[in-house]
């Protein structure tokens, strides 16, 4: 294994007992970090990195990475037309070439942006084949993800096909480093309590990570159910969160759950209010994501400023509610807003002990940030220069000990070919979607008129219960 001195830059470990940056020398030996310091030889290869920031990868712990070809087309669409035209819609007609490139061009997206590790909520995946599609992508793009294995949307009775799982883990991601199998359930929104218990015991059986949607409150008898049966604990993964009760959300915390923000999308869509406000009461945080590039950018850095201005915006309001006047000191800093983006997110997907932070026997997954440029130098706060730096600021990335992102410049990707096969996919794809014929067409805004109805339905569903709880407290 080479060893590899990284020297001159300013470094944010995200570790517990270390400053907020420091200058430090970092070594590399082989996929592993094995120092932070000075005088930390012998090496094979010394890279001066003066002027850089060096921060741990970004973990992206949310995106329906398959989604890529469809960039941009729902930038405003409501929930509602999202999962019309996407997940009742244009997701029937994907074949394995799209699930393949739309997950390749998804991930090097992300490696480009900063992310190191990915959360790959896979539910469009209707045959064995579309699954290793994607997996299939995942491992060309070189990134670390956490694989969760989910199903297309269906009956609430329908469970999670288990066996499946089983396939993945004894094949097409066996033996794969870079590359962790999970669970994307239903969960209690779309599924029957006892479907939830069994989802649910089926991943904490396999030592998995479960993860769920859960979107403007409610139902309560499946959490019920999971609770009862023992079944919340620190894999288990609820993202989005909004509109679940404040008595849910503790005793989801208390048991070691992890939530994931996809604030931008969460404010736009109409999911409801980030779950950040009732996580840091707690002593809790959030990790986050950029949930689907049909909607939105991918950038997480961007992610993060956004679920930060937000929390601020609403500790203002309450101070100003209580005083009159806005809150005169911060109440959540540009360190804790990485952290969402690093250390929680490594947690949300189980691999806190792998990734999010930089310290000796930790995975070599890092990003270096270019702060020499007009928009961030000079930088004398390294926590708000690395917050708020673009794409373009990041210089290189490496995961796992290589280097997939170097001078400003992917390595390995072939990317005149991703994009002129994701151009071709993206063109087909929204054929459909935009010229489905009289009869797909009718099916279309039969399906559309459906799923209002039911986010209708689920909404006040939730609306009443939080009333009817609140009358009961008082």
């Amino acid at each position: 294994m080479s060893r590899t001195l990284l020297r001159g830059a300013q470094v944010i470990t995200m570790g517990r007992h270390r400053p907020d940056s420091e200058h430090a020398d970092l070594l590399i030996d082989g996929d592993t970090i094995a120092g932070i310091g000075q005088n930390l030889g012998p090496v094979d290869e010394t890279i001066d990195l003066t002027g850089r920031i060096i921060i741990p990868g970004l973990v992206n712990a949310h995106l329906h990475t398959w989604q890529a070809a469809l960039r941009g087309v729902g930038a405003d669409w409501t929930l509602a037309e999202y999962l019309a035209n996407i997940h009742y819609g244009i997701a029937r007609h994907y074949r394995l070439d799209d699930m393949h490139i739309g997950t390749l061009a998804g991930a090097l997206n992300q490696i480009n942006c900063g992310t190191t590790t990915l959360g790959d909520w896979c539910h469009n995946n209707p045959t064995p084949a579309h699954t290793d599609a994607a997996i299939t992508g995942l491992l060309d793009s070189g990134i670390r993800a956490v694989f969760l294995h989910g199903t297309p949307y269906g009956n609430r009775g329908t469970t999670h096909a288990v066996e499946e799982v089983d396939r993945l883990l004894n094949g097409p991601a066996h033996a794969q480093p870079l590359i962790t199998v999970g669970m994307a359930i239903r969960g209690p929104q779309l599924s029957r309590p006892e479907v939830v218990v069994r989802d649910m015991r089926a991943a904490q059986q396999r030592g998995l990570v479960v993860s769920t949607h859960q979107s403007m409150g409610g139902p309560e008898d499946g959490w019920e159910a999971a609770h009862a049966a023992g079944l919340i604990g620190p894999l288990t993964n609820v993202v989005h969160g909004s509109g679940l009760p404040d008595d849910r959300i503790r005793a989801l915390t208390d048991a070691g759950a992890s939530f994931t923000s996809t604030p931008e999308n969460e404010l736009g869509q109409g999911h409801g209010t980030p779950v950040t406000a009732q996580l840091l009461p707690l002593g809790a945080a959030p990790s986050l994501g950029t949930d689907t590039d049909a909607v939105l950018p991918g950038d997480m850095l961007t992610a993060a400023r956004i679920a930060l201005a937000h929390q601020r915006g609403l500790d203002h309001d309450r101070h100003r509610t209580r005083t009159g006047a806005f809150s005169m000191t911060a109440t959540v800093t540009s360190k804790q807003a990485l952290s969402w983006a690093t250390v929680e997110g490594a947690r949300a997907l189980g691999l806190a002990d792998r990734v999010g932070r930089i310290e000796p026997g930790m995975q070599a997954d890092l990003a270096v940030i270019d702060i020499r440029a007009l928009n961030l130098w000079p930088g004398p706060d390294p926590s708000a220069a690395a917050l708020h730096a673009g794409v373009g600021n990041i210089e290189s990335v490496m995961i796992a000990g290589r280097w997939r992102k170097r001078e400003h410049g992917l390595l390995d990707a072939h990317t005149d070919m991703v994009q002129e096969r994701l151009q071709q996919s993206s063109e087909r794809l929204l054929h459909r979607l935009r010229q489905p014929g009289p009869l797909p067409g009718l099916r279309q805004r039969v399906v559309g008129l459906v799923v209002r109805h039911r986010l209708l339905h689920q909404g006040r569903s939730a609306h009443s219960a939080t009333i009817h709880g609140g009358n009961q407290e008082l």
